[in-house]
């Protein structure tokens, strides 16, 4: 058993196997998963788990050089914790079915509870040098 970081046995391999510019998105529980694309639920209710302490679960884990989220969320709480998370890492917004259609082309999906709407994120995978 790890002492801290990641539990979940399936999305803490899945992490530790990233390669630079793959994606990984981390959900709410309605985002589409297209056919092909792993998906590692860990939803078991409404809001539960929440996206923010999942993302910041994985960012402690992954090293991240950019994210993406849709342009239409405008939830502040969701905003601000985005922001706080990523910090100065590259981000770009963009409309959310473009985002969709950029899920196709990641490598995993962690669905999470959140019942906030437009609560995706797309983060791409970067290098520790």
């Amino acid at each position: 058993m790890r002492a801290d970081g990641l539990w979940h046995p399936r999305l803490a391999g899945l992490v530790a196997g990233f390669g630079h510019t793959q994606t990984l998105v981390v959900a709410d529980p309605g985002l589409p998963v297209p056919t092909g694309v792993e998906c590692v639920d860990l939803v078991w209710a409404r809001n539960e788990p929440r996206m923010l302490p999942v993302l910041a679960a994985v960012l402690g884990e992954l090293v991240v050089e950019s994210a993406t989220w849709a342009s239409e969320a405008d939830d502040p709480g969701l905003l601000a914790g985005l922001e706080r998370l990523l910090g100065a890492r590259t981000t770009d917004r963009i409309p959310h079915d473009e985002l969709k259609r950029r899920v196709a082309g990641a490598r995993a999906v962690v669905r999470t509870g959140e019942a906030t709407p437009y609560a995706n994120v797309i983060l791409t995978a970067g290098v520790p040098f």
